[in-house]
């Protein structure tokens, strides 16, 4: 049954809330066992919503995370919905529809244009605007099968505190011409690089023939030397053929003591133009979900093809963040674009369409026949797709 949300306090959470925070998460996500943290309040980067009752109970929470994602080249402002739980005896009530509208009425007030998350299942997202655009993947492989992959010759060695800053600028590269990739920047990226090198079993480079970080590989070495014995790898990161190669061969090499490798990869990758892909298996997928925020933000934001100028009249529909809502007309000019308000409204997209098409994540006419756009033609259906195509949407960070 629906609550009486007039007796529901809608507010960020302070630090006294803590612990109460932390008793609905660990009981919501089941780490009850654990004791919590002496820092487990919000930190730089996050804000927490929650549904409070008369009494002051908190009966609702999520996460905005203050982050930035790539799209088309430009880092979109993005709000990283995270650690969403409500009480047992609240659920089905309104309350994690309303204290998620609220983050997004907050989100945006912040400067935020896009929201996304990793949904435990997208329905109840899907209902406040949210859909799936992609997916962050691991992959498992046959050890022996990257013995076979030609080492380049390329130096490897442990990663130092030196180059950090080339390890960074190797995955930019990687991240700028992608979409949807994190930008590794920012309060809740304020990992030092001793502490980045600690992280991981190893943290290996490779270094090209003038000195430079040319690729680097993160990776840990499980337990055991028999036939359960893997090596995870998180990013294999390189900016050549070489660096490629020679990254690939290093774990080759471990075939006869981890005979599983894991990789957790984009789609498409260049790594893959390197492996057996029939051996990989999918170790696990997990599907993140994209929602525009503030829409004209989140198209000044974004980078747009050069080569692409024309416009589309469209009709946006948006429940949950009515300032989206309305006629605008969509230019692009000269790798630009701008929403304008006006047009006739010949495309009529709601928030789930509408974020997968920003996206990327799917052809206009495929959202036409799940029924979340109607309208236009052939030639607007062209634009459209035009305008945002590129890589498949991916994550290689989880939040």
């Amino acid at each position: 049954m629906a609550h009486d949300h007039a007796e529901i306090d809608l507010r960020e959470l302070t630090e006294t809330d803590a612990e109460a925070a932390w008793r609905l998460g660990s009981l919501a996500f089941g780490y009850h066992d654990r004791t919590m943290p002496t820092q487990f309040a919000d930190q730089p980067g996050r804000v927490t919503w929650g549904a409070f009752d008369r009494s002051g109970r908190l009966l609702a929470k999520a996460v905005d995370r203050d982050q930035g994602q790539w799209f088309g080249g430009q880092i979109v402002p993005t709000s990283g919905v995270a650690g969403v739980a409500v009480a047992a005896e609240a659920r089905r009530t309104g309350l994690s529809r309303a204290v998620l509208t609220r983050l997004l009425a907050g989100a945006r007030e912040r400067g935020a244009a896009i929201s996304t998350l990793f949904p435990t299942t997208p329905f109840p997202y899907r209902r406040l605007g949210w859909e799936e655009v992609g997916a962050l993947t691991s992959y498992s492989l046959p050890t022996a099968s990257l013995a076979t992959v030609r080492d380049s010759g390329l130096t490897l060695r442990p990663a130092t505190v030196a180059d950090v800053p080339g390890i960074y600028a190797a995955y930019d590269r990687v991240a700028r011409t992608g979409t949807g990739l994190m930008n590794r920047y920012g309060p809740l990226f304020d990992t030092t690089p001793e502490e980045l090198i600690q992280d991981f079993d190893g943290l290996t480079v490779a270094v090209g023939p003038s000195g430079s970080i040319d690729g680097y590989a993160s990776w840990e070495r499980g337990s055991g030397y028999d036939e359960r014995g893997r090596i995870t790898a998180y990013d294999v990161i390189a900016a050549t053929a070489e660096a490629t190669s020679a990254l690939l061969a290093m774990f080759g090499g471990w075939s006869s003591v981890a005979p599983t490798t894991v990789l957790r990869l984009a789609y498409p990758d260049p790594l893959w133009f390197f492996l057996a892909s029939p051996l990989a298996k999918v170790e696990k997928r997990q599907p993140w979900m994209l929602r525009v925020v503030d829409a004209a933000r989140a198209v000044e934001a974004r980078g747009w093809p050069e080569f692409v100028s024309g416009s589309v009249d469209l009709e946006l529909v948006d429940a949950e963040c009515p300032w989206n809502a309305g006629r605008y007309r969509l230019v692009l000019d000269g790798g630009q674009a701008r929403l304008e308000p006006g047009g006739t409204g010949a495309v009529r997209v709601g928030p789930r369409a509408l974020g997968v098409w920003y996206a990327g994540a799917a052809a206009p006419d495929a959202l036409r026949r799940a029924g979340l756009l109607t309208g236009g033609d052939a030639r607007t259906d062209a634009f459209l797709q035009a305008a945002t195509a590129g890589p498949a949407p991916t994550l290689l960070d989880y939040f």
